[in-house]
C-alpha cells in the first residue's frame, strides 16, 4: 500500500507539473497572438525623410588632403501612420563623402510625432580641415572635373513606438540622404569660401532603416 500511494504522489505531481507547463504555453501563446493580431491591424510603417535643401557656406579642399566644410541642411520626417506616434531618440547627423564622414555629428533635438505629423529641422554641420584618404582626394578632384559632388546626409539614433499608453522598446533608426551639389564648371575647382553661401533646393527623398 504504501508503494502503491507513493507512486501515485508521483504521478499527480507530474500531471500537475504538465498542467502548469501547458498552462504556461497557452499563456505565452495568447500574448504573443495578441502582439501579433494588435500588430497586424496597426501596421506601423517607417518614418518617411526628406532632404528639403541645403546651404553650403564652405567646402574646401587643401593640401595635404584635408576638407573644410561647413553645411546648413533641412530635414523633415513625416510619420505616416494613422494611430502610432513616434518618439526619436538621440539623433545625430553628419555628413560623409564616399562613405568617410567628413562633419562632426549635430545632435538633433529628442521630439514626439503624433500621427500624421512633420517634423523638421535645420542643423549646421561642421567639419574643419578633416584629413580625408588619398583616394578620396583623387576622386574630388575628379568631381572637380564634373562640377558635380555627391555628399550623403546621414541620421543614426533611435526610435520608439507609441500606440495608446504603451510605449515600445528602442529600435535603431538609420536614415541616408543622397543628394548630389552642383559647384559649377571644371574651371571653377572644388570649394566655396566662407561668406559665400550657396543654397540648394533638393527635395530628395531618403532611404530610411528600422
Amino acid at each position: 500500500m504504501k508503494e502503491d500511494c507513493g507512486q501515485h504522489d508521483d504521478d499527480g505531481k507530474k500531471k500537475l507539473f504538465r498542467r502548469l507547463l501547458m498552462a504556461l504555453f497557452s499563456f505565452i501563446f495568447i500574448v504573443l497572438f495578441i502582439i501579433l493580431l494588435v500588430w497586424l491591424i496597426l501596421r506601423p510603417a517607417k518614418p518617411h525623410f526628406i532632404l528639403q535643401d541645403a546651404t553650403v557656406y564652405a567646402f574646401n579642399l587643401s593640401n595635404p588632403n584635408l576638407l573644410t566644410s561647413n553645411l546648413q541642411i533641412t530635414l523633415s520626417s513625416r510619420n505616416p501612420n494613422g494611430r502610432i506616434g513616434i518618439y526619436f531618440d538621440n539623433l545625430d547627423v553628419y555628413a560623409s563623402y564616399h562613405s568617410q564622414q567628413i562633419t562632426l555629428p549635430t545632435l538633433l533635438p529628442s521630439t514626439y510625432q503624433g500621427h500624421k505629423d512633420v517634423t523638421v529641422w535645420s542643423p549646421f554641420l561642421f567639419g574643419n580641415e578633416v584629413p580625408v584618404a588619398p583616394y578620396l582626394a583623387v576622386s574630388l578632384n575628379q568631381d572637380q572635373m564634373v562640377g558635380t559632388v555627391l555628399i550623403n546626409f546621414k541620421v543614426g539614433g533611435r526610435i520608439r513606438w507609441r500606440v495608446g499608453s504603451f510605449v515600445s522598446g528602442k529600435y535603431h533608426l538609420y536614415v541616408n540622404c543622397p543628394a548630389y551639389i552642383n559647384f559649377g564648371n571644371k574651371n571653377s575647382g572644388i570649394g566655396i569660401a566662407v561668406g559665400n553661401p550657396i543654397k540648394y533646393q533638393l527635395i530628395m527623398n531618403c532611404h530610411v532603416d528600422v
